[in-house]
C-alpha cells in the first residue's frame, strides 16, 4: 500500500492498545459513489505495530468530503472548500447565507460538510460569488430580517467587492481602447500601459501642496508633461499612457474612464450649469509603483507647472512643438519630447 506521511505523535493506539508514536497517512483510494468510482486522497492513522490503518471521526467525516469533492470535481460543481470560501468572501455565517437565498436554515451547512448541492443550487452559488451587485440587491430585500450589525457588515463586505470588480472592468475596458497603440512606441512612449502608475501619479499630484487649484484639464496637461520628460530624460515614458492633442492640450486616451479608477481622489463640483472635476488628497502618501526616479520628474514637473492656473498651462502647452505639429484630435507623437520647453 502506497501511503504518505504526513505527521507522528504518541498516543493511546486504539488498534493495539498501547501507547506509542502513531503516524498520520494519506492514501489514494478508489470508492464507488453514485454507482461511479472516484479516485481521492484519504487520511488514516497508522499503527505499525499492528500494520494497520484505522480513522477517527475527523478522518472519517473528512474523508466522506473528500470522496463527494472528487465527485463535484467531476461534476463541474462547487466543493465543500469552494463554497465555504464564497461564504467567507461575504464574511457571512452559513445560516444568514440561507436567509438571503431563501434556503432552509442548514442547507450551507449541509453543502460544506456531507451533502453533495444539486446543479440549480450550485449555481445559484456561483452567481453570488461572481455578482455582488445581486448579493447586494439580496441583503436589501432580506434587511429587516438581519440584526443591525450584521447587515452593516455584510453590505461592507459586498460594497467593497462590487466596488473592485467594477475597477477590474474598467480596467479592462481602458486596456481593451489600448490595444491597437501597441507597437506603436512613439506613441505610448516606449512604455507598455502600467494603470497602477497612472493611479499613483494622479495621486502624487493630488498629495502634493505644491500643486494648486488642481482639476481636470489641469491634471491631464501635467501627466503629458511627466511622461514626456521622462522620455526626454531617459528614453521612456512613466505610465504607458497615449496622448491625443485635443482644443485644451493633451489628454490621454480613455481620460473620462481613467480618473474613474479606484484610488483616483476625484471629487466632482456643481459649477452651477456645469460640473468640473477636482483632485485632492490629504496627508502623507506611500507609493507602491512609482519608482524614486519617477518621483523626481514628477516633482520636477510640479517645480515648473505646479503653480499654474489652468488657462496658463494650456497657453504653455499650446507653445509646445509636440502639439504645433500634431493634427487637431491626433495622437501625439514622443519624438517631440526632446523639443521640451521644461
Amino acid at each position: 500500500m502506497n501511503m504518505v506521511y504526513k505527521e507522528s505523535k504518541k498516543i493511546l493506539c486504539p488498534c493495539c492498545m498501547k501507547e506509542h508514536e502513531v503516524d498520520t497517512v494519506q492514501v489514494k483510494e478508489e470508492t464507488l459513489f453514485k454507482n461511479r468510482l472516484f479516485n481521492y486522497y484519504a487520511n488514516y492513522q497508522y499503527c505499525n505495530m499492528a500494520d494497520e490503518l484505522y480513522a477517527d471521526e475527523t478522518q472519517i467525516q473528512e474523508n466522506d468530503i473528500e470522496l463527494k469533492n472528487a465527485y463535484r470535481r467531476e461534476e463541474g460543481l462547487l466543493t465543500s472548500d469552494e463554497i465555504a470560501s464564497i461564504r467567507r468572501k461575504y464574511g457571512i455565517t452559513q445560516s444568514d447565507l440561507c436567509l438571503l437565498l431563501g434556503w432552509g436554515a442548514k442547507t450551507i451547512t449541509r453543502y460544506e460538510s456531507h451533502q453533495v448541492q444539486d446543479r440549480a443550487h450550485d449555481t445559484i452559488l456561483k452567481k453570488i460569488d461572481n455578482d455582488p451587485e445581486w448579493f447586494l440587491s439580496l441583503l436589501n430585500e432580506a434587511k429587516y430580517e438581519l440584526p443591525e450589525e450584521a447587515y452593516q457588515k455584510y453590505l461592507s463586505e459586498a460594497s467593497a467587492l462590487f466596488m473592485k470588480g467594477e475597477d477590474i472592468y474598467l480596467r479592462k475596458a481602458i486596456e481593451a481602447r489600448y490595444a491597437k497603440y501597441r507597437g506603436e512606441n512613439l506613441w505610448d512612449g516606449m512604455k507598455k500601459l502600467s494603470l497602477d502608475k497612472v493611479v499613483e501619479m494622479i495621486r502624487y499630484y493630488a498629495a502634493s501642496p505644491q500643486v494648486d487649484n488642481l482639476y481636470k484639464v489641469k491634471l491631464m496637461k501635467l501627466m503629458w508633461y511627466a511622461d514626456a520628460l521622462s522620455f526626454k530624460k531617459r528614453g521612456f515614458a512613466i505610465t504607458g499612457l497615449v496622448y491625443q492633442a485635443l482644443p485644451m492640450g493633451a489628454v490621454p486616451i480613455a481620460h473620462d474612464s481613467i480618473i474613474d479608477l479606484d484610488g483616483v481622489p476625484c471629487e466632482e463640483v456643481d459649477m452651477g450649469e456645469s460640473s468640473a472635476y477636482h483632485f485632492t488628497l490629504k496627508g502623507r502618501q506611500k507609493y507602491k509603483y512609482l519608482k524614486p526616479f519617477d518621483c523626481q520628474i514628477l516633482d520636477e514637473v510640479i517645480d515648473k507647472l505646479g503653480k499654474m492656473s489652468r488657462d496658463e498651462i494650456v497657453s504653455f502647452m499650446h507653445k509646445e512643438r509636440a502639439y504645433i505639429e500634431t493634427e487637431p484630435r491626433g495622437i501625439i507623437s514622443f519624438e517631440y519630447a526632446k523639443d521640451l520647453q521644461i
